[in-house]
């Protein structure tokens, strides 16, 4: 049994330039509930740790988040998975925190609650800030190329950063649970 790291807009569900602000703004990418049912149902542990500056902005309030984030949880409930946790960063760059990602704040609360290490855990992100959190941290960064993931992987092609060689590219979420799932 594994954590899986999952950031969330881009990977779960479909990225919005302008934020995703309500629960009707929140659509999954296809492909990416079942796939998360399907390592749920496999004996994994599904953590999610997403940049949420929304919050922040005041684009939208805890009470959506909350809404969205149990929408998330509901549709994995019903293709038969869990979500363990629901971690989120409420900061702007301009604050400086350590739980905005690429800092590892977030992965350093999730090993607290849940008593265990990251290290060599999967971590699904879109972004240049996932990979680099999960690279800090000692997890293998996988990027999708669904949200912001083909303008991640062109920067990356344009500008190599050794740290993130190792990146594992795959075309979504649901090509990451065939793979790790065989």
């Amino acid at each position: 049994m594994a954590i899986i790291v999952l950031d969330r807009d881009g990977v779960i569900n479909e990225h919005r330039d302008d934020h995703v602000k309500s629960v009707d703004d929140w659509v999954a990418i296809p492909g990416s509930i079942d796939a998360m049912a399907r390592l749920s149902q496999a004996g994994h542990q599904l953590v999610i740790a997403t940049n949420q500056c929304g919050l922040a902005l005041g684009h939208f309030d805890l009470d959506d988040l909350e809404a969205m984030h149990g929408k998330l949880r509901a549709l994995v409930e019903d293709a038969g998975g869990t979500v363990f946790g629901i971690f989120y960063c409420p900061h702007t760059v301009d604050d400086r925190c350590r739980c905005r990602k690429p800092e590892t704040g977030l992965l350093d609360v999730i090993e607290a609650e849940f008593d265990t290490s990251l290290h060599g855990s999967y971590f699904v992100g879109d972004r240049i800030s996932d990979l680099q959190c999960a690279v800090s941290k000692g997890c293998k960064p996988v990027l999708v190329r669904t949200g912001c993931g083909e303008q991640t992987l062109a920067q990356l092609i344009e500008n190599p950063d050794e740290r993130l060689t190792h990146t594992r590219v795959m075309r979504d979420l649901a090509e990451f649970s065939e793979f790790f799932l065989q």
